[in-house]
């Protein structure tokens, strides 16, 4: 008996490339012969988790293993009703943003109809579009590597049910200000589901910068995420949530599963989000200092690059962005290549602690000088 995959399997998932995550860090170090390795590929916060998180991880018994977590996360979505405002009803919880990216797709698209997106952002936006069967359409970044709203407006048809925007994006870290958003919104005028990305909102500190959980109630077709894996520290846990009308979020809810969020990572996520200690502020200090360290190496070399409002920093460097990323993890740090988000030759690094940076600032220097 044979099996005919290509006559089971359809022709958006044999097209797809699948993501190929590096191996495990102690593979990668036994393989370059490393004692120590630096994370600076996935934006992710070295200083945490919080005090309360710590605390409360470590007081978490085996007891709670055999019993399923809460089906909709419902502690934690009041927490987030007492702190961002909005009813627990408007707010779903998932299995990091990239769940929620899935299920706002099954929730509204169907054979026939596209998203509107950037060419050089987060990719999953795309990705869950075209193995799901749905056009993405990729529109370019301006010329200061923002969104441009104009030309996504440009984009969308009859057919365009969802407009995803990174707000900040990554990777370039330009963000739109509350104007922007409101005169996109406006334009928009309800066509579509239009989702304000802000993984990384709580590492702008610029006044314009929009809170879009405060638009909700101008703008019903207006869905955010947000997520506790950057600023946080909780990206082992995956947990991430979008808040929108409570029509919009019911919709979405019928087409998100279940149980996905376990139940560490639900006690982690409402302590983390209650904590009052100057931990997130510790995280903004680190990153005001990477920033500058990044900046200093790369004036120093005259490379290229570009430094926004997330947790990361984007280099371009005369040589390839595989073969760059091979060169410094022999030296221990590990790098986000850019050829993947059509940045070819450039490499994303994130914004860690100083001493760390200015390590990494002396490994590019010794290879390019």
């Amino acid at each position: 008996m044979s099996l005919q995959l290509d006559q089971l399997v359809p022709e958006h998932i044999r097209l797809f490339d699948p993501y190929r995550p590096s191996p495990p860090d102690a593979e990668l170090m036994r393989r370059y012969g490393l004692d120590r390795l630096h994370r600076l590929n996935n934006n992710e916060n070295p200083l945490g988790p919080s005090p309360a998180v710590r605390e409360l991880l470590a007081g978490i018994e085996a007891g709670i293993v055999p019993v399923y977590p809460h089906g909709d996360s419902q502690n934690l979505r009041e927490a987030l009703s007492e702190v961002l405002g909005p009813d627990r009803s408007r707010f779903l919880v998932g299995n990091g943003s990239c769940e929620l990216i899935s299920s706002v797709v099954k929730a509204f698209c169907e054979p026939g109809d596209n998203i509107v997106t950037a060419d050089k952002t987060f990719a999953v936006y795309e990705w869950v579009a075209r193995f799901s069967g749905i056009e993405a359409r990729l529109v370019p970044l301006t010329r200061d590597h923002g969104f441009d709203p104009d030309a996504m407006l440009a984009a969308m048809d009859g057919r365009t049910k969802l407009v995803f925007v990174c707000n900040p994006n990554n990777p370039t870290g330009a963000y739109w200000n509350e104007a922007t958003m409101r005169r996109f919104l406006d334009a928009v005028d309800g066509r579509c589901i239009v989702v304000a990305d802000e993984a990384y909102f709580e590492y702008v500190e610029r006044p314009d910068y929009p809170d879009c959980i405060r638009l909700l109630d101008e703008y019903p077709n207006l869905v955010v995420f947000r997520t506790f894996s950057k600023m946080h520290a909780l990206a082992a846990l995956r947990v991430g949530y979008l808040c929108a009308g409570e029509d919009v979020t019911d919709v979405i809810g019928r087409a998100h599963v279940a149980y996905s969020v376990n139940t560490p990572a639900q006690l982690a996520a409402r302590a983390a989000l209650l904590d009052r200690s100057p931990f997130v502020e510790r995280t903004r200090a680190m990153v005001r200092q990477g920033r500058e360290v990044i900046r200093a190496a790369c004036a120093e070399l005259g490379f290229e690059h570009i430094i926004g409002e997330g947790n990361y920093a984007m280099i371009r460097t005369p040589i390839s962005d595989t073969l760059l990323q091979r060169k410094l993890l022999r030296r221990g740090f590990l790098v986000r290549t850019m050829t993947g988000f059509r940045f070819p030759n450039w490499i994303r690094v994130s914004l860690v602690e100083r001493p760390v940076l200015e390590e990494f600032r002396a490994a590019l220097t010794s290879l390019f000088r």
